[in-house]
């Protein structure tokens, strides 16, 4: 395989701009001249629309701006991208970033893409049965082997997040599903489902979800995709990659989140949507909060930014038990106090507010209970 020194970016089939290597092995990035002119920045803080060679940091992501490590597989795709090199004879240590850019291509999460690509001969996938998928899936953590490695990183190599899952089409409209990885309970799926019709009735912007069925647990957790629309890709940026952090590390605070999330959208019905997210995390017992679980979407037709519909909510401890992100300082036990201490440092009326926390707290009482 040719190691790349160079990649070009798109945004839906537009010429972004170009990624290479510097000496130190850091990753620069430089806009195309008619993006400067038609397009917008991609990462806003770190990469403002501005005629000018970018060079990051070596840290928090090995030589990458935090908007291309977005696009990586993480966790489970990850996994599965390492043990395919290593079927195809390539060693992953050797592979650095912007050569897993090339292998990701057009697949990742969110709407860049790369050129050229690395490409690999694809298994024709035919057998979409969930259980035997499942059951593959459970086979490869347990062993870190797969004779079907090459359909499993088909349909999941470009994923994120450590639960295995894949990413498909149904009725021509994209979709993730998740299995069980080893530390889940059988009904994992269809815990995260309620987690998601509850957090419908709480007033939190959901993407569509479903139960798929199973003949060997209670059921499979699909989401559809709100990275993609009508065959576009919409672009996106987690929080880890628009403040170029880790999301390994519990480094965030829900008052930042508003603070960013005020000055990108300059408005108060994404705070409130926010704020929402907040409040259920802490009633329902969500601390899997990291910056990674938070991202923007950009509109490029009205040139605005959103926040993202709410993903991953389930419930879940992170690290040592506490909110990955805390609440205004508080990680073990945030209470109804921390949290209008929250609304109240960006501005939201405390009544309003505490209404809001009430209603989420009740609404959310049977699944914790």
């Amino acid at each position: 395989m040719e190691k790349y020194k160079y990649l070009k970016v798109f945004f839906n089939g537009l010429p972004v701009g170009t990624l290479a290597k510097t000496p130190d092995n850091l990753v620069a990035f430089e806009y195309d001249g008619d993006w400067l002119n038609n397009g917008f920045s991609i990462s806003p803080f770190s990469l403002p629309l501005v005629k000018k060679v970018f060079v990051p940091e070596f840290n928090p992501f090995n030589g990458l701006f935090g908007v291309f490590n977005d696009t990586l597989p993480d966790g489970w795709g990850r996994l599965l991208v390492d043990r395919f090199l290593l079927k195809n004879k390539l060693n992953p240590a050797e592979i650095d970033n912007l050569n897993r850019l090339a292998i990701v291509q057009e697949a990742g999460m969110g709407a860049l893409s790369y050129k050229p690509v690395h490409s690999f001969p694809e298994k024709e996938n035919t057998d979409y049965d969930l259980d035997n998928l499942a059951n593959e899936c459970s086979k490869f953590l347990e062993t870190n082997y797969s004779e079907d490695i090459d359909r499993l990183f088909t349909l999941g190599g470009s994923s994120g997040g450590a639960r295995p899952k894949i990413l498909t089409k149904i009725n021509g409209e994209d979709w993730i599903i998740k299995f069980p990885s080893s530390q889940d309970k059988k009904n994992a799926g269809e815990q995260e489902y309620e987690y998601s019709i509850c957090a419908k009735k709480c007033g939190i912007n959901m993407p569509e979800t479903k139960l798929f069925p199973s003949k060997i647990c209670s059921g499979y957790f699909g989401v559809k995709r709100f990275d993609r629309s009508n065959n576009k890709k919409i672009h996106m940026v987690s929080v880890s990659g628009l403040l170029e952090t880790s999301h390994r590390f519990p480094n965030l605070d829900y008052n930042i989140l508003m603070k960013l999330t005020l000055e990108l959208t300059g408005s108060y019905k994404e705070i409130e949507q926010l704020f929402r997210v907040m409040c259920f995390n802490v009633f329902a017992h969500n601390r899997d909060d990291h910056s990674k679980n938070f991202s923007f979407i950009y509109d490029d037709k009205k040139n605005e930014w959103h926040l993202s519909p709410a993903y991953d909510l389930t419930y879940s401890s992170s690290f040592n038990g506490e909110h990955a992100t805390t609440i205004n300082g508080e990680g073990k036990n945030p209470d109804i106090n921390d949290i209008l201490s929250v609304a109240n440092a960006i501005s939201l009326k405390e009544s309003f507010a505490k209404d809001i926390a009430l209603e989420i707290q009740d609404k959310t009482k049977h699944l914790v209970s």
